[in-house]
């Protein structure tokens, strides 16, 4: 891809051509020395050179490069650890990594297994020779060249007498999938047999799309590769034993190199150029060099029967972008102490062919919702440490946002910059005694309910504001009574209660009342927030209820209501077609259980009340899924995502992010891209088509104490991204450029 306009234009005398990747740490870029030899440049961010920590890994990584020569590896061309931004050249190799090899053409043969294990079983005797463990061996690692692969990525790797871990407590170093069980139990006994491991999981991997200890979420591979029996399925003897062999528990049951290599030449047939084609493979890149056909770096069509996996490695990469990413270092793309994955598996497309225009005068920027306010209430009731989570809306140029102890506030954005704060409540309100809730933004009215509790732990009455959206002042005011009711906007209009017995229909703008509609009794009726329609899911508010679920079709005209009974443990998604999508739970489970999986779509017509049932392919746990672009998308804790069709029930994708709690997910159908963000600020983008990881980012704020927390949900500010963490910071992100570091509001 083409440099940034910020980018280096030449570094320790090489001029940079062009960017090959990046991410939360650094860069790397095709550079021509003046001779004009290429090679592969990595360049730290600034702001990470002052970080000793950060350099002292940096310096070993070049240390441990320079000792290794060999044919399968990538050596160090010049470095300088102590510039202002250390940097570190290596041999430019043209090739895509394995991982990426995988998943664009499948799981490889035996004859081109042979090479493949040959060639890393060479590339790591050398490595070894040299007294250095990679520790980090895994498909985005190596590189498939024209003539056998490469192995790349030195970042975590050191002298095997050196037990020295330069990890903080509770940091986990490597890749679980490819991780040896001492690398996660006690890594000063990591040696060279843990590699031996590594290349064991690798070769599976390499053999069957999927790890030996492949799982849902990292933590649960990470326990598979300590306590449980690789999963070698489709594999024959004698490679099966072998590889089981690579992968025993203790280091000192795993074969050693010399023997492994004697084993794997007699075991995997020599390649047979016949069996393929000839044929001329179409590189994706002006880079890209020509190959010969029936190779690693070229892999022929094939009419196998085998279903092609394209299988994602557990901890997804950070800021993952070019087509020949040359094995940008494990803290160049996430940082020190946290794990990567293939760095050339899911190249992102160019800004111009995938990505929106960005907001007219719009920067990247961070805040906090305590900033000073230039329009009323100018300071905040209480600091991020008190308050509780906020909730934010995007609409037009704004950020609107309110919570537990946060006042109804705006921002530009664009910058960032507080416009106004509503001085809802007075000054000296405590903040641990003030709850507000955003309902939504319509008709130039900020919507907001809002209560204080007073000294006697009692609630004071429920109120439901309206607040102009360019000044903040109070438009509109209403007590209110939401003991049966969860109130929303839905078709254009305020759903809320005066009396819990009745609804009432609002305008946003002024509060007037358009029409009164009665509630079924002894139901707690939840409002759908549509554009279209005013939908209500109601559910028995007792013991005593009878009549099962109920969904409320209420024409937005009058409040005529029509009232079907549906299932039970059922909950309302949204519209599709006319239709209202609800999501129904296992039987048996309570509905409210957190996690509870849900295994059928039910699509409900408003008029007539018809029911279609439709069945999951599987069931899925998690919070509620959310309905977009006419899909389901499911986000686990784990970070765990899944793309389903409402309307047949199938599994369309699904990808293993690193993010941790992640909220709801948010579909930008524009551009067709899938963002979710976790508690800690991380930001991660899918491909809504097919799933691959575009990249993710680093953390960028410290996670709550409180384990109850929700991830924040990302708000789509034309091409821009919006994100409010759990702790009251707020940021933008150009999809385009996630690396880049938002400014300081």
């Amino acid at each position: 891809m083409p440099l940034h306009k910020d980018d280096p234009k030449s570094v320790g005398g090489y001029k940079l051509l062009d960017r090959l990747g990046a991410g939360g740490m650094g860069a790397v870029y095709l550079g021509r020395s003046r001779s004009g030899r290429e090679v592969a440049v990595k360049v730290v961010h600034a702001q990470y050179a002052e970080d000793p920590v950060f350099r002292t890994r940096f310096r070993q990584e070049i240390e441990a490069v320079r000792k290794v020569s060999g044919a399968f590896t990538a050596p160090v061309v010049d470095a300088d650890p102590e510039a202002a931004r250390p940097w570190m050249a290596t041999q430019y190799v043209s090739g895509h990594s394995l991982a990426r090899r995988i998943r664009d053409h499948g799981a490889l043969r035996e004859g081109e297994l042979r090479q493949l294990a040959l060639g890393l079983v060479e590339a790591l005797r050398d490595i070894h020779r040299a007294g250095v463990v990679h520790r980090d061996l895994k498909p985005a690692n190596v590189l498939i060249a024209e003539d056998g692969p490469r192995v790349i990525d030195f970042g975590i790797s050191r002298a095997a007498e050196n037990h020295n871990t330069l990890t903080e407590t509770g940091q986990m170093i490597g890749t679980p999938p490819f991780m040896s069980p001492e690398q996660l139990t006690d890594a000063r006994t990591v040696g060279p047999a843990s590699d031996v491991f590594s290349l064991g999981a690798l070769l599976v991997y390499a053999m069957t799309g999927r790890g030996p200890f492949d799982a849902d979420s990292p933590y649960l591979t990470a326990y598979r590769v300590v306590h449980d029996v690789p999963v070698l399925d489709g594999l024959t003897e004698p490679l099966r034993g072998i590889l089981a062999r690579c992968l025993a528990k203790e280091a000192a049951d795993r074969p050693e190199l010399d023997d492994l290599a004697r084993q794997f030449a007699t075991a995997l047939p020599e390649a047979d150029t016949g069996d393929f084609p000839t044929v001329t493979l179409r590189g994706d890149s002006p880079l890209a060099a020509p190959t010969r056909p029936g190779t690693l770096a070229d892999p022929a069509p094939t009419t196998r029967s085998g279903r092609r996996r394209r299988i994602r490695t557990l901890l997804a990469a950070t800021g993952t972008v070019g087509t020949l990413v040359l094995g940008l270092t494990a803290y160049l793309l996430i940082g020190p102490g946290q794990a990567e994955s293939d760095a050339g598996a899911s190249p992102a497309p160019s800004p111009a062919s995938r990505w929106a225009a960005l907001p007219e005068g719009w920067k990247p920027w961070r805040t906090t919702l305590f900033e000073p306010s230039p329009v009323g209430g100018r300071k905040p009731l209480g600091v991020r440490d008190v308050a509780g989570e906020p909730e934010c809306r995007m609409h037009e140029e704004a950020v609107y946002c309110a919570g537990d102890g946060i006042l109804p506030v705006r921002l530009d954005g664009r910058s960032g910059a507080t416009v106004w704060r509503a001085q809802t409540v007075p000054a000296d309100t405590e903040t641990g005694t003030y709850s507000a809730q955003l309902i939504g933004v319509q008709d130039g009215a900020v919507i907001v309910s809002q209560s204080v509790t007073t000294d006697s732990g009692e609630n004071d009455p429920l109120y439901m504001l309206g607040l102009d959206t360019e000044t903040g002042e109070q438009l509109w005011k209403s007590r209110v009574d939401h003991v049966n009711i969860e109130a929303a906007l839905s078709g254009g209009l305020v759903m809320t209660s005066t009396d819990g017995v009745n609804v009432s229909a609002r305008s946003p703008r002024t509060g007037a009342e358009r029409w009164t509609a009665k509630l079924p009794p002894g139901y707690y009726c939840a409002f759908l927030a549509s554009g279209t329609g005013v939908y209500a899911q109601c559910s028995p508010g007792g013991v005593l209820t009878t009549g099962g679920y109920r969904l409320l079709a209420l024409d937005p005209a009058d409040g005529s209501t029509r009232n079907i009974r549906t299932p039970e443990q059922t909950g309302a998604l949204g519209v599709l077609d006319g239709r209202v999508v609800m999501m129904q739970l296992a039987s048996g489970e309570d509905v409210s259980v957190a996690d509870a999986p849900y295994e059928r779509v039910l699509l409900i017509d408003p008029d007539t009340g018809a029911t279609t049932s439709v069945k999951l392919a599987k069931s899925y746990e998690g919070d509620k899924p959310v309905l977009s672009g006419g899909t389901l998308w499911f986000a686990s804790r784990s970070g765990l995502v899944t793309a389903v069709s409402p309307l047949t029930g199938k599994q369309l994708w699904q990808t293993q992010t690193s993010l941790e709690q992640p909220g709801a997910p948010t579909y930008d159908t524009r551009t067709r891209t899938l963002y979710l963000a976790s508690v800690s600020g991380r930001v991660a983008a899918l491909d809504g088509r097919g799933g691959e990881s575009l990249w993710e980012t680093l953390p960028r704020t410290s996670v709550s104490s409180s384990g109850s927390v929700s991830g924040p949900v990302v708000l789509l500010h034309k091409g821009a991204l919006v994100v409010g963490t759990p702790n009251g910071t707020l940021f933008s992100v150009d999809p385009a450029h996630p690396e880049e570091e938002p400014a300081s509001g």
